[in-house]
């Protein structure tokens, strides 16, 4: 398969450009910053551009089998007003359009889910402005045609382990973290099975 991933530079799209290589794919990083990616391989390609710039994204998508975005914000600015993420997938879904891809996986996040208790009050708070970016971020995503899959874990740490729960339409009970590289391993597995097709799916440890 030929696979693009955006936000390879990232700790769940660093993880899954590493799956990727590894299950075989031939693999294109589209990163702002080329010279992060520490990886090389014979199957991997490394295009330099913003997410944001639709052009250099549809010319880096030619050829491409399917899109497995894990773009995300440093941990302050998701504190602070911003439209990063409505905007990459605006630009995301117009250069699938222009270069005929049609799956895209894409990370988002699992405070979108709905729930009661202090904890989630608290990161519903916490978050709200990232929050409001997830939000268009999906509703641009679930809008089009694609065979989209949207994965939402909750807080993610490090970890060498790829065992994940899934439950689609929220979170698995108990799911209050995941691994970096089980988030990767689900989105790889989605696209490669074709699975979770238009579905919201919360993932955890």
């Amino acid at each position: 398969m030929n696979l693009l991933i955006l936000g390879a530079t990232g700790k769940t799209g660093s993880e899954s450009l590493d799956l990727a290589l590894d299950h075989g794919h031939r693999v294109t990083a589209f990163v702002r910053s080329p010279h992060k990616i520490g990886r090389q391989h014979a199957r991997l390609t490394v295009a330099a551009g913003d997410a944001r710039d639709t052009d250099r994204l549809s010319a880096a998508m030619a050829g491409q089998d399917a899109i497995l975005s894990a773009l995300g914000q440093p941990p302050r600015q998701t504190l602070r007003p911003s439209t990063f993420m409505a905007e990459c997938a605006a630009s995301t879904v117009a250069a699938m359009k222009r270069s005929g891809v049609p799956r895209l996986a894409i990370l988002s996040a699992a405070v979108l889910f709905p729930g009661t208790g202090l904890r989630i009050a608290f990161f519903r708070w916490l978050l709200a402005n990232h929050a409001r970016d997830l939000v268009a971020m999906e509703t641009i995503v679930k809008a089009t045609d694609f065979e989209w899959t949207i994965a939402r874990p909750p807080r993610l740490v490090p970890s060498p382990s790829e065992t994940y729960r899934s439950q689609v339409g929220a979170l698995p009970d108990g799911g209050f973290t995941a691994s970096f590289r089980a988030v990767a391993a689900f989105m790889l597995t989605a696209i490669e099975r074709r699975s979770f097709l238009s579905q919201v799916v919360g993932i955890s440890s």
